[in-house]
């Protein structure tokens, strides 16, 4: 009889220090990510999510701390360690390789058994290395590889394509979406995840979800995709800083985010409470420290004996300063900064009277091969979001009602109006120049001083002086968003706009919309985004001369 198969141990990290440079990316990160555990890392770009995946699959080193994990780790990476010239087939046969090593181990073992006498020595040696190959197979589900495969290709979108293609025909999101099957076929004993919905749609997302919450080893996952993380997710680290440093939270993302408001909530209290002490503390010293005054008479009621307390009464009040004085500067070295202002619109109202009525119209309007919209009235306060497929047109939507693509049809501006584009692909005309200057030059001294860029918290004082086009996409991004958001246009239109921000600025952000003046329709693809649209909607098909996506 087989023992209990043998249980697949816990992914650990102890302290890990890792730098880049003069940067330190994590200092001192602990992890434990038990089986049937599946922890999301989340935080800003740059706090370590990626670096800290590669530790833990021992694609990289730490210069301290130490990392336990499983003897078969499975780690997406974004590009695949395939050729252009290998085939799909190629991809699949490298992912089945130990199912069927497994198959031909067992086979092997059996021959072997039939053919040794139970009373031969090499008898029991055999039997247990035929159990234990046994029950490896059983756990990597080693019969059912085939069949997981094929519902793997299908569950991503890649059953229709033929396996004789060779990965150079494959676009970025099928070669992305192949890898991830490969991977969720081999059923390693742990799994680390890179941004794994990148190039998934709605469906995809959804299959791949169920996938993973019914693996039974530990899975570590890096994701901006708060729908995926919210159903995915037994456990959150934030990487953000912290004075404590990362922390843990238990339950999905929507637990997160309410413990992260109480958490919030009494960050405000106490800073508010020790303002409070401080201001009281100061009043207390400089009004305690007048009554010291060695210039003040006695009263005529304190006369008798006059010496023996006066100077008992200026003792105590001395000690009373310096136990406030004491307590004050306790304080201020050790005072509780204020938490940061979430990202919100920054309107200066018109000189005239609020913009109302329709501002931009379509009647019949085509783009040949990219868009199709029979009407569509944009009001002064709309808040529209725009759906739809790949290649079913929203980013062609978006540059219409910004003027910058010519359309057939008719098209109704209002004269004077204000727009303001957030592109997927931000780029700056002078990548030169540092962040700071881009930021004045495209508000205005005067808007760009009343409005200070790291007041909005969507970039690091120390990324101000750099060069633009040195920094990060999602910086560069952020510098975009946070231009229009300093002085936001009658007519704002966001293209994917919780792209390369982090949880907590996407919904800082969809709050703002809420609440920010003027017209906003945004394109979008992020599941939790819409799930909570309170606006319009816009659903675009494909058009009919549509052959291929530009978007």
């Amino acid at each position: 009889m087989m023992g209990n198969p043998t249980p697949t141990p816990a992914l650990l990290a102890h302290d890990l220090v890792r730098t880049f440079g003069a940067r330190r990316v994590l200092d001192g990160v602990s992890l434990t990510a038990s089986p049937g555990h599946r922890v999301g890392l989340i935080g800003e770009n740059g706090v370590g999510k990626s670096t800290l995946l590669r530790l833990l699959a021992g694609a990289d080193a730490p210069e301290s701390g130490s990392v336990t994990r499983p003897a078969d780790v499975g780690f997406l990476h974004q590009e695949m360690a395939f050729d252009a010239g290998s085939t799909i087939a190629d991809v699949l046969d490298d992912a089945l390789r130990e199912a069927r090593a497994d198959l031909a181990e067992l086979d092997r073992l059996s021959a072997l058994l039939a053919r040794t006498p139970q009373s031969s020595a090499d008898h029991t040696a055999l039997l247990a290395a035929y159990g234990g190959r046994l029950e490896q197979a059983e756990e990597r589900e080693t019969w059912d590889a085939d069949r997981r495969a094929a519902i793997l290709l299908t569950g991503l979108g890649l059953g229709a394509l033929e396996h004789g293609r060779t990965l150079g025909s494959l676009s970025g999101g099928q070669r992305g979406r192949l890898a991830l099957a490969a991977l969720l076929v081999r059923r390693p004993s742990a799994l680390l995840l890179d941004e794994p919905t990148n190039h998934l749609d709605d469906e995809a997302a959804a299959f791949v979800e169920a996938q993973l919450r019914g693996m039974p080893g530990p899975v570590v996952i890096a994701s901006h995709d708060r729908a995926f993380l919210d159903a995915v997710c037994t456990d959150l680290i934030d990487l953000d800083p912290a004075v404590d440093g990362p922390v843990r939270y238990g339950g999905d993302y929507s637990t997160y985010l309410t413990e992260k408001r109480a958490e919030r909530a009494r960050w405000e209290r106490r800073h508010a409470e020790e303002q409070l002490e401080l201001e009281a503390l100061r009043r207390s010293a400089e009004v305690t420290a007048r009554m010291v005054a060695p210039d003040r008479g006695p009263r005529d009621s304190e006369k008798m004996g006059y010496g023996l307390r006066a100077g008992r009464v200026q003792s105590q009040i001395a000690r009373r300063v310096r136990n406030a004085s004491r307590r004050l500067d306790e304080l201020e070295r050790n005072r509780i900064g204020a938490p940061p202002p979430p990202l919100r619109f920054r309107y200066t109202p018109p000189a005239g009277p609020a913009a109302e009525g329709t501002l931009v119209s379509l009647r019949g309007v085509r783009v040949p091969g990219r868009l199709s919209v029979d009407r569509l009235d944009v009001s002064a306060t709309e808040r529209l979001l725009v759906t739809g497929g790949n290649g079913a047109g929203k980013s062609t939507l978006l540059a219409v009602l910004a003027g910058t693509v010519a359309a057939r049809g008719e098209v109704g501006r209002r004269p004077g109006l204000t727009v303001g584009m957030l592109t997927q692909d931000t780029e700056f005309a002078r990548p030169d120049r540092t962040v700071r200057e881009t930021y004045e030059k495209a508000l205005g001294f005067e808007r760009a001083e009343a409005v200070p860029l790291v007041s909005l918290g969507l970039m690091h004082e120390a990324d101000l002086g750099k060069p633009v086009g040195q920094v990060s996409a999602g910086q560069r991004r952020r510098l975009a968003l946070a231009v229009l958001t300093a002085h936001p246009p009658q007519l704002l239109l966001l293209d994917e706009p919780t792209n390369h921000l982090s949880p907590r600025l996407c919904d800082e952000l969809e709050e703002a919309l809420g609440t920010g003046p003027g017209a906003v329709v945004l394109a979008s693809h992020d599941r939790w985004l819409r799930r909570r649209w309170q606006g319009g909607e816009l659903r675009l098909s494909p058009a009919p001369e549509d052959h291929r996506s530009t978007e």
